[in-house]
């Protein structure tokens, strides 16, 4: 009895801890959907990180957080990628839940984050002068 107790928490704490979490998606294949154009990209690293480095063509999340709509496909089928720091990070949450609140059906997360995507050897953009 105590072992199935044990097991039934263990679940509980697990199905708790990925509750609001989303598909996670690597580095290959954002770099992938990056090229074909089939991915709207988020960064939740804040402007100033944003604006050092971040994934080509993503879009800085606290530049354009209050008016998201109008910096997200028509399509609600679109695929929108969030990242942010690395694999322990979840400020990305902020950015994929507005996502979805805003009525998009396929969202991710690519965990790697920023930090993943450049010891992949991967690219990165500064944000252009305004």
């Amino acid at each position: 009895m105590k072992k199935l107790l044990a097991f039934l928490a263990s679940a509980a704490i697990a199905l708790t801890a990925f509750a609001g979490e989303f598909p996670d998606i690597s580095v290959k294949e954002v770099k992938n959907l990056i090229k074909d154009k089939k991915v709207t990209l988020i960064d939740v690293n804040g402007s100033d990180s944003y604006a050092k480095r971040h994934v080509p063509t993503a879009l800085d999340f606290d530049a354009i957080e209050k008016d998201l709509a109008k910096h997200l496909p028509a399509d609600k089928d679109a695929l929108i990628v969030a990242y942010c720091g690395g694999p322990k990070c979840k400020a990305y949450q902020a950015a994929a839940n507005a996502a979805e609140k805003l009525g998009y059906k396929n969202v991710k997360h690519m965990s790697a984050g920023i930090s993943g995507w450049v010891d992949a050897g991967e690219k990165t953009e500064k944000a252009k002068a305004k």
